[in-house]
């Protein structure tokens, strides 16, 4: 079970997981042992999953993001379980949803521009069997993007 100290650490990691068990433990007020102790149990519990680097899309020139919705032809779970199988294996694609609605999956896709997004759906996402159909939006600009969750 967490608890408030939990809570507290956690949203400081989110903020910067490269802080030092020291500053933490500073902002806490608690022993650098406590907070590894803490940081160890969080991590063994599977509460934090993974450290990341964020990068910048524009740095990196994959600043196009298109969100593409799509259905399947049919739903057994033949087709599911083979779409889920393809689409984890698209570099393009970091989140990937299956959803309520008229459509299927909700794909988050990054790209270098149009033209990449073009050659992504016509040699890759449509190539993947049992695709109905897709209707692709494309972001004017981000709003908001951020990774923590609010504890």
């Amino acid at each position: 079970m967490m608890d408030s100290t939990d809570r507290q650490l956690l949203t400081l990691l989110q903020n910067n997981s490269k802080q030092t068990n020291k500053a933490l433990s500073n902002a806490l007020g608690l022993s650098v042992t406590a907070v590894y102790e803490r940081i160890k149990k969080l991590e063994n519990n599977g509460v934090i999953k993974k450290y990341v680097a964020l990068v910048e899309k524009k740095k990196v020139d994959k600043a196009f993001v298109a969100f593409c919705h799509v259905r399947l032809v049919q739903h057994s779970q033949d087709y599911v379980m083979k779409f889920e199988r393809e689409v984890r294996k698209l570099d393009e694609v970091l989140e990937c949803y299956h959803i309520s609605g008229d459509y299927d999956y909700l794909l988050k896709v990054l790209v270098e521009d149009m033209e990449a997004f073009r050659e992504f759906m016509v040699k890759k996402l449509t190539k993947i069997d049992h695709i109905g159909s897709t209707h692709s939006m494309f972001t004017i600009s981000e709003v908001k993007h951020t990774t923590a969750i609010a504890l």
